[in-house]
């Protein structure tokens, strides 16, 4: 959320943001899609499977971004369990990916993570899965001002000719790209 109200704010131009919220002043385009992940002990009973569903981590203490850091995740990680009848033991607030994953090296819970962040991160004892429950797939979108200038919307379209034409078929691109 904060990339978001950087860019709406002016700070910044162009901002990567996964499940981007739904507002007027902002053209968010998708251009690749993937699960969340959970980083767990690597001594977990669920640590050697491939994926994992939040079912794995039922009986854990999850270690979570609170909801004002991304909303819409953390709504779609509590709407995913209630769902699927878990209640969440106590969840863990964090302000950054590391220190989830010191607090899972810890034996401390499992965290659930973005996979921008979670598969760059590797520190003893933890092991990163990508969750499989399709509620937990989102969408990573380049996301610009609506009424930005013609040199960030030419750098916005040039990202998405370039990155995008394997992950978005290309009539959809066309129609996404700003004019």
């Amino acid at each position: 959320m904060e990339s978001v109200r950087s860019v709406l704010g002016g700070d910044l131009d162009l901002a990567l943001v996964t499940a981007p919220p739904k507002d007027d002043q902002i053209t968010a385009v998708p251009f690749a899609g993937a699960p969340l992940y959970a980083a767990i002990p690597a001594s977990h009973r669920a640590a050697r499977k491939e994926r994992l569903a939040l079912q794995d981590l039922a009986e854990d203490e999850w270690i979570l971004f609170p909801k004002r850091f991304d909303p819409i995740v953390f709504d779609a990680i509590m709407d995913t369990a209630r769902r699927a009848s878990i209640i969440p033991k106590y969840t863990h607030d964090i302000i950054t990916p590391q220190l989830a994953v010191d607090m899972v090296s810890d034996h401390l819970g499992v965290a659930i993570l973005a996979k921008p962040i979670a598969p760059g991160f590797h520190a003893n004892g933890v092991v990163v899965r990508p969750l499989c429950d399709v509620s937990l797939w989102f969408e990573t979108c380049i996301i610009m001002r609506r009424d930005d200038s013609r040199l960030v919307k030419e750098f916005f379209r040039s990202f998405l000719l370039k990155y995008a034409p394997q992950r978005v078929p290309p009539q959809q691109l066309e129609l996404a790209l700003p004019a």
